[in-house]
């Protein structure tokens, strides 16, 4: 795991796709999960994602935690909503959430964070006119999608570290950890960011006004960042 993501290097025909066509297969796929109640369709999807998996030859310890995180979402989620909905929009809820966690997993594993933050800067290239700033959307995207299995990483490191201890009944030797090392995650995050130059520009780019002891006249210049 690094600040920036979960990207597992490879040679694979996903790994080599560009990360534009492969954000709206992601975004497609998500809407389409949503949008269908079939089990059987959601079933598919997941069969889908993870042949996907298969194709992309990604190592076993990189899918475990995500696998045992889905897994866990799974029995909580799946019992809550058997109790209150019934066991169908149980199934289609726990297929709904496996589906899209592990394709954003997927995503996540195969694309560099900088392939799609350059992505989404050249589609909303043209916006910039209007004062939209693509480099800030397209690194929001790209840190958004990463989240998801970032996460999902720590949550399965968390588990393993309190079943080794013999706390995994304990709500707390989860709980606590797992709120640490999100908080260590998103610092760490922030000085990658800074580090790049992230969020270090000047909010008033105006030139300010200095005295000039040499003339005794006003000079024009530019605050420094």
């Amino acid at each position: 795991m690094t600040p920036l993501g979960l990207y597992s290097p490879g040679d694979s025909p996903l790994h080599r796709a560009p990360a534009g066509p492969k954000l709206l297969v992601l975004l497609a796929l998500v809407t389409a999960v949503v949008l269908v109640g079939s089990p059987v369709w959601l079933g598919g999807a997941c069969a889908l994602v993870a042949a996907g998996y298969s194709v992309a030859r990604i190592p076993a310890h990189r899918i475990l935690p995500l696998v045992r995180t889905l897994l866990l979402l799974a029995v909580l989620v799946g019992a809550l909503q058997v109790w209150l909905l019934g066991w169908r929009p149980a199934l289609v809820t726990v297929l709904r959430l496996s589906a899209s966690l592990a394709a954003a997993g997927l995503f996540t594993l195969t694309t560099r964070i900088d392939a799609v933050v350059a992505t989404v800067e050249r589609v909303l290239g043209p916006l910039r006119r209007i004062g939209v700033r693509p480099d800030r959307l397209g690194l929001l995207v790209g840190l958004t999608v990463q989240a998801v299995t970032t996460l999902s990483g720590i949550a399965g490191s968390v588990r393993e570290a309190a079943r080794a201890r013999g706390a995994e009944r304990s709500p707390t030797a989860f709980a606590v950890p797992f709120v640490v090392r999100t908080l260590r995650h998103a610092d760490e995050l922030g000085e990658a960011l800074a580090a790049r130059g992230i969020g270090d520009e000047a909010d008033d780019p105006a030139d300010h006004e200095l005295p000039d002891t040499a003339s005794g006249r006003g000079r024009r210049d530019r605050r420094v960042p």
